[in-house]
């Protein structure tokens, strides 16, 4: 039987790595990857295990300000 991750678990793929459950039900479980981003599986034939690896810190994008370019006066 598979066991079912809740959101929030950190798990482990073989071919992704470790991630986070962002999501899951009884068709469809998505993980948000660390070196992959998010992918969807199906949830009966998902290989997942438990993970021991936190997180690492989400990157936020800084906004820039616009600056504007003004022509000088001839």
């Amino acid at each position: 039987m598979q066991t079912m991750y809740a959101t929030g678990n950190r798990v482990v793929h073989g071919q992704y790595g470790d991630g986070t459950v962002t999501a899951v039900n009884q068709y469809h479980t998505v993980v948000e990857f660390d070196a992959h981003g998010s992918r969807t599986f199906a949830t009966p034939m998902v290989q997942l295990a438990p993970s021991s690896i936190p997180a690492p810190p989400k990157v936020t994008k800084t906004r820039r300000s616009a600056v504007r370019k003004t022509k000088s006066p001839s």
